[in-house]
């Protein structure tokens, strides 16, 4: 994700990826973030077996075998990696992967419990894997966005490759969005904006009408957090913005804002139901803010919370009502969608 502290504009420009450039970054990211904290950075659940979960936290990386019961401390080959994204193969929960801050992705093949490195072909000054995408043909086939542009693997990450950033003038991409009907239509969310591709990645355009009001390459630029697309209509997609929630309903040629209710906070975190394209519910500042009419009107969901700066969110795939949500002070889950939220105890166990 874009660091967090780093509220409202960002430079857009590779220049901002300079050894100097990245050390502001880690400074940001670490803004409030001291070691033995309880940020949880990501948050993934078994879509197989969904009582088991991960979860990132700011020196951690801990898994759940009873629903956010108890942890267990899942580090093993990782180091002193600090982990800032989490994601689990879909047809195969059994391989995680886990993209850092500073040496790119690892991977575990028996559900968490050893890692080992797998950033072969990946440039030495990756400086974040913020999030990673599975084409859903073929989940060995996936995509990493990072600090300098996407990485495509297929083979599992065994060997990653540099795609083209042709006709991108923001290469910090932050999110990625895959048009499973047609996986040559893609969307990178970066530090400026939205860029889409037509061609599997080989060229890209700026997407920002309505997203951006200046020009493009300047300090004006809003960083894109998260990307959703609609899976019925690939054409609908919303972004989560350093400054507020927007939808386009024509594959990004024209964004809208969808604000009313939740005004222009900076968003971390989507998720969208299931089963109901229409509903989502958004991480931000200021707590949890749902919609269940495409981001028309937002309410909040903040009872129970005791820390509302949400960082994560992850729902349950077969009960939609449980929801956990990853803050810059905790863990929370809910069971009733949201109405009431109760701290979890992250703390993990010893050892048998």
């Amino acid at each position: 994700m874009i660091p967090y502290c780093a509220r409202g504009r960002f430079p857009s420009r590779v220049g901002l990826l300079a050894p100097a450039g990245c050390f502001l970054l880690a400074l940001l990211f670490q803004a409030g973030c001291t070691g033995n904290s309880k940020v949880v950075t990501a948050i993934v659940i078994n879509p197989l077996h969904p009582n088991i979960l991960f979860i990132a936290t700011n020196d951690s990386v801990l898994k759940s075998r009873d629903d956010g019961a108890t942890w267990k401390i899942a580090t093993e080959g990782l180091g002193h990696a600090r982990i800032l994204s989490l994601a689990i193969h879909p047809t195969n929960p059994s391989r995680v992967y886990a993209g850092t801050l500073g040496d790119a992705v690892y991977r575990s093949v028996d559900g968490g419990h050893r890692w080992s490195i797998v950033n072969a072909g990946m440039k030495e000054h990756v400086a974040y894997v913020n999030a990673f995408v599975f084409y859903p043909q073929n989940p060995d086939v996936m995509m990493a966005a990072t600090t300098v542009g996407i990485f495509r693997t297929t083979n599992a990450g065994m060997m990653w490759e540099e795609m083209s950033n042709k006709g991108m003038d923001s290469v910090y991409t932050v999110s990625v969005a895959l048009d499973p009907a047609d996986t040559r239509i893609l969307y990178a969310g970066t530090s400026g904006g939205v860029y889409k591709s037509v061609d599997g990645g080989a060229t890209w355009n700026e997407a920002n009408n309505g997203l951006i009001h200046a020009e493009p390459g300047t300090a004006l630029s809003l960083g894109v957090n998260a990307l959703l697309m609609d899976r019925k209509k690939t054409s609908t997609l919303y972004a989560g913005t350093t400054r507020g929630a927007f939808k386009t309903e024509d594959g990004a040629n024209h964004w809208v804002k969808i604000q009313e209710g939740i005004g222009e906070k900076f968003i971390s975190a989507f998720i969208i139901h299931p089963k109901d394209d229409s509903a989502l519910l958004a991480g931000t500042e200021s707590g949890v803010y749902k919609t269940t009419d495409g981001g028309a009107r937002w309410t909040s969901l903040e009872h129970g919370m005791t820390n509302l700066n949400v960082r994560a969110l992850a729902m349950h795939p077969e009960d939609p009502k449980i929801l956990y949500a990853g803050t810059q002070g905790g863990l929370f889950k809910t069971v009733d969608g949201g109405a009431t939220w109760a701290e979890l105890n992250i703390k993990p166990r010893k050892e048998d």
